[in-house]
């Protein structure tokens, strides 16, 4: 709904677009902007059923140059919503009204206002309670809403955009007409500052935009855009194009950020091939598909120096270990001691912890003590054991320790480390709110974070254990990586939370580590509880035995 409106006030010339909604939508969106407006003769057909001022003859679905063009959107909201339209033309002595509840209509009726139109649509789905009992959680409906506007300030730079959310300025844009300003605004300056411009062209196909460098990665595509002739797109095709162009640069899980714009003959493209109008079908995919591929690699190639080793990248710290088993972790086994394999424990947090709650996760029978021999790739430990070697993932082991010690110290509210100064992070409007919902939970995990204007938070105080991770790392990672329908409630999400801190402070592979701090890291791993598995599920390890080597030296006959 949020994105039909909005499509009708770009195609009405608007310069300026102000939305307003209260809870996810449902109590109320409106929609003010300064276009062209509606005549006050033609208000009450602006609501009928497949009407629309955007076509002239049926020649022109086939060469779509609007947002809209099927004339049903206004039609459908007032028949599932309370609905008021107030508009004006240019030169009109007097603007109308027209209020529609449950597609009944009345007479429209003078009404002051400006040049524009104001769309108001209250208590949605008040008539149809069989659709209001599918929506979504409130907090999933106002990201999917916030996600959209942001996308839409950033394809229409010379708009101004104003979002309230609950009384809450969330987004805000000059209508300047500069996308990398829009960037930093939705961002933060720096990466504004960082994305790389994009330039196409080719038989009557023009692209632009801004890529991310290759430094700069999200764990999901959520951050990917594509809008072709002002509308967007959500094409596996492009992304496709988009990601081959990145291969060999990224890290496997890990995605660029884009927002891409494609201007393409209208009749070039089919838009009316989806419901939502959320996909398109080129007539030549594959142009398409090379343009994408070929300017991305090229601003690529001439913006991705070579980036230099700093001698601070090879170093990083361990907290003591503490080999004796915290008495405040009571272990419940559902299977007998003795029993070999994996089995499943109840760690308590202790009574302090939120509502009681405890962390179930698997955890394997422990290792035995090992020696070490060396690193080999710079990713992976070697050691040896009483009955065989070991190769150990250094990252997913750093990641096992760091969760552990994480979780040791949560019997109590933890008192987090003051930063000498509070870090200022700035999120986009979608991700502000996510975080806003998981202050609670930040706060009890032992960072201290507030709200400081309008997507921006402060962070002054950070748990002990991430002391060597930046603040805007931390926060990020809590971010992005929830799915969709995950709400920031309970304990579990708190584990999650903590395991995705864990994967970003721990050690990377390919970091070089001196013989002590392998001798250090492997001797923390062995005073784990689950010494066999990352936090994620992923082996920390791989076992060679003693009777394998020899098999496969041919020592024991043949393999």
């Amino acid at each position: 709904m949020v994105k039909e409106l909005i499509e009708n006030a770009i195609d009405a010339g608007a310069t300026s677009i102000q939305v307003t909604m209260r809870g996810s939508g449902q109590s109320l969106i409106e929609v003010v902007d300064d276009g062209c407006g509606i005549p006050m003769d033609e208000i009450s057909l602006a609501v009928a059923r497949f009407a629309t001022s955007k076509l002239e003859d049926a020649a022109d679905l086939f060469r779509i140059q609007t947002l809209g063009f099927r004339g049903e959107a206004l039609a459908s909201i007032g028949s599932v919503s309370r609905l008021t339209i107030t508009s004006q033309i240019e030169g009109q002595a007097a603007g109308g009204c027209l209020v529609v509840e449950g597609g009944q209509s009345a007479e429209p009726l003078p009404a002051p206002r400006t040049r524009g139109t104001t769309i108001r649509v209250e208590d949605l789905f008040y008539n149809v309670p069989a659709r209001l009992k599918f929506l979504k959680k409130d907090f999933t409906e106002k990201q999917s809403s916030l996600g959209l506007l942001a996308r839409y300030a950033l394809a229409y730079p010379a708009i101004r955009f104003q979002v309230t959310q609950d009384g809450r300025p969330v987004l805000q844009t000059s209508g300047a007409g500069d996308r990398r300003e829009i960037i930093g605004n939705l961002f933060e300056p720096e990466l504004g500052r960082q994305m790389i411009p994009l330039n196409g062209m080719e038989g009557g196909m023009r692209l632009d935009g801004f890529i991310s460098p290759i430094h700069v990665t999200r764990s999901n595509r959520r951050e990917i855009t594509f809008f072709v002739n002002g509308r967007w797109v959500q094409d596996t095709t492009l992304s496709s194009a988009l990601l081959q162009a990145y291969h060999t640069y990224l890290m496997v899980g890990r995605y660029p950020m884009a927002v891409i714009f494609i201007e393409i003959e209208p009749a070039e493209v089919d838009v009316n091939v989806h419901p939502a109008k959320a996909e398109v079908r080129f007539h030549q995919p594959d142009r398409v598909f090379s343009l994408i591929q070929r300017a991305t690699r090229k601003a690529l190639l001439a913006n991705s120096p070579v980036a230099a080793i700093q001698p601070s990248a090879a170093q990083w710290q361990f907290p003591l270990a503490n080999r004796v088993p915290d008495p405040a972790w009571e272990m419940h086994t559902e299977i007998p001691a003795e029993s070999t394999g994996r089995v499943d424990v109840m760690i308590s947090t202790g009574q302090n912890s939120p509502a009681g709650e405890e962390y179930r996760q698997p955890v394997m029978t422990g290792i035995p003590l090992l020696r070490l021999v060396g690193q080999v790739g710079g990713a992976y430990l070697v050691a040896e054991g009483p009955d065989g070697l070991y190769l150990i993932d250094q990252h997913a082991a750093h990641e096992r320790v760091l969760y552990e010690q994480f979780i040791r110290q949560h019997d109590s509210h933890l008192t987090g480390q003051q930063l000498l100064e509070p870090a200022a992070i700035h999120l986009p409007p979608r991700q502000g709110e996510m975080l806003e919902g998981q202050l609670n939970i930040l706060n009890h995990l032992g960072f201290e974070v507030e709200a400081f204007g309008a997507g921006s938070y402060l962070v002054r105080a950070m748990p002990a254990v991430f002391g060597h991770l930046s603040p805007e790392a931390a926060l990020r990672v809590l971010v992005e990586d929830f799915e969709e329908d995950e709400t920031p409630l309970g304990s579990e999400v708190e584990a999650r939370m903590i395991a995705r801190i864990c994967k970003r402070a721990a050690v990377k592979a390919g970091q070089s580590l001196a013989v002590e701090e392998q001798r250090k890291l492997l001797s923390e791993l062995e005073s784990c509880f689950s010494p066999r598995t990352c936090p994620h599920g992923r082996p920390t390890m791989i076992h060679l035995s003693v009777d394998l080597l020899e098999r496969q030296f041919g020592r024991r006959g043949a393999r």
